[in-house]
């Protein structure tokens, strides 16, 4: 019931606040140390250490973050995931609160069923936060009668491996739960009622917290670069932090004794919750100094070379498609500039051109648009909504125009070979050139101004040239197939630019949604 509670109000917060969250980590995140706080807080806000985790990783195959950054909002996420061991500690057990919540339940049952969208959101969350403390209740009670049968005797800490096996129960049970904050909620729960002692319930609790980690690690597998490095940066701190808790638990005990004899026997379950947030802090505080060379580490321990366009694309993002959609965009300009540049290369520019390899393009494209098929939405989810249909139509016009380069050896070697064609092939090369700079420069308006006005103005000759071409080789002014060449030359100029008005109005109309 305590993991119900949970996954219900977690996605309550998520609906509620989620967004503002998650621009809150872009705006705030300028540093390690400043990810580090906007993770802990976004965290304790959450109550989803793995949501902020999942974020993270999405800002960094976007673009939007750099990796030491986003390994600041990690770390920070640690601290903020002990606040429900605190929550229990406090309101589940020191006051009970499961004895009268549940009508709370209902309330939020209500809410969701008959409530807007914001106050839906509300209820689930009431419902959820409600549940927590109705599963803690049963904990308790059900343990009550466990000290008959299993006292903290039966359990030994005098020897390491004593320690050890502790630490290796709290790793089990969160590999199967899949939940820290519910193996802490047991821990604690079972050391107030006086199953365990202080010291096991600390090692098992060091367990958990590495336990938590199996998700990241089970997240890498098949990822992209950025997201192994991200994962597997949490599980190495995490078993860093928890090698040091493991040799604190005792000097801990001992500043207890030292401070206030007897204190910690008789608030165990306080002791265990700040011992657990204790722990984590002091972990971020020793490693946050040195995270740009924990980065380095990372790159070093899992090193490899990503795809030159598609690296920004995890799996793992689909899972939030507001993240998703914003990593697709970097990958889209870099693959839209690349065909920019090839078609400016195949038009006889090679200053400000340069030919790619259109096989990897073509892969990346087809990769691109496999990765934006399975972003799952409806035509209710509003600006994600609108941005998506933007992608799909760039996507198409991209994949055309890539066809339009393969198309080289007849139609654009005559585009930039007959001279009759130089003045629209000059009207494409400068607009063209035009778009990549206010791409860059990220004024899609403009872009999208430029790639129109070209469009148009080949629009307008194409008809006079057509005629023209035909009069000619009437007249025998030229031979049928070198005139037959030069309509479909010019009908390639026209397409090419089409589509080059086509994706930019549509970049624009991304970028518009997502700034709605």
């Amino acid at each position: 019931m305590f993991l119900l509670g949970l996954i219900v109000m977690t996605q309550g917060l998520r609906e509620l606040e989620g967004g503002t969250i998650r621009a809150a980590l872009i705006r705030f995140t300028r540093s390690p140390s400043s990810g580090a706080l906007t993770g802990a807080i976004s965290t304790a806000i959450l109550q989803s250490s793995s949501a902020t985790t999942i974020a993270a990783i999405g800002f960094v195959s976007a673009g939007l973050m750099t990796f030491p950054s986003a390994l600041g909002i990690i770390f920070g996420a640690n601290i903020g995931t002990t606040i429900t061991g605190w929550l229990v500690a406090l309101l589940g057990l020191k006051l009970n609160f499961g004895s009268f919540v549940l009508p709370f339940v209902f309330v939020g049952a209500i809410l969701r069923l008959f409530g807007n969208s914001r106050l839906s959101s509300i209820g689930y969350a009431i419902a959820g936060f409600s549940l927590i403390f109705v599963g803690i209740s049963q904990l308790q009670h059900g343990l009550e009668s466990v000290p008959n049968l299993l006292s903290p005797d039966f359990l030994s800490t005098n020897y390491l491996f004593g320690i050890l096996e502790l630490f290796a129960v709290g790793l089990v049970f969160t590999i199967i739960t899949q939940s820290s904050s519910a193996g802490v909620a047991a821990a604690l729960t079972a050391v107030y009622a006086g199953v365990i002692n202080f010291e096991q319930a600390a090692a098992i609790v060091v367990g958990m917290d590495v336990g938590t980690t199996i998700k990241s690690a089970i997240a890498t597998v098949g990822a992209s670069v950025s997201t192994r490095r991200t994962g597997f940066s949490h599980v190495i701190f995490n078993c860093f932090t928890g090698a040091g808790a493991l040799m604190l638990i005792q000097p801990y005990i001992w500043l207890w004794e030292a401070i206030s004899p007897g204190a910690l026997m008789a608030n165990a379950e306080i002791g265990l919750v700040a011992f657990h947030t204790a722990f984590n802090t002091l972990g971020v505080i020793i490693v946050l100094p040195m995270t740009g060379r924990f980065a380095r580490l990372m790159e070093r321990i899992v090193p490899g070379k990503a795809p030159i366009y598609t690296h920004k694309l995890d799996r793992n993002l689909l899972r939030d498609p507001s993240l998703a959609l914003k990593a697709v965009m970097p990958t889209i300009y870099a693959e839209l500039v690349a065909l920019l540049r090839h078609v400016t290369a195949i038009l006889g520019d090679p200053v400000k051109g340069e030919r790619t390899d259109l096989a990897e393009l073509q892969t990346a494209l087809d990769e691109t648009q496999a990765f934006v098929d399975e972003i799952r939405l409806g035509n209710g989810d509003g600006v994600d909504w609108e941005q998506l249909l933007a992608v799909i139509h760039i996507l198409d016009h991209m994949q055309r125009l890539h066809e339009r380069c393969e198309e080289e050896e007849d139609r654009a070697d005559t585009a930039r070979t007959r001279q009759e064609l130089q003045a629209e092939r000059q009207v494409l090369l400068v607009a063209i050139g035009g778009v990549i700079e206010n791409i860059e420069a990220q004024n899609w308006i403009e872009a999208a101004h430029i790639a129109r006005q070209a469009e148009m103005k080949l629009e307008e000759q194409e008809e006079t040239l057509r005629a023209t071409v035909m009069e000619e080789i009437a007249s025998k002014q030229v031979e049928l197939h070198a005139g037959t060449n030069m309509l479909e030359a010019i009908r390639w100029l026209s397409r090419v630019s089409n589509h080059i008005g086509r994706i930019t109005e549509h970049l624009n109309e991304s970028v518009i949604a997502a700034g709605k």
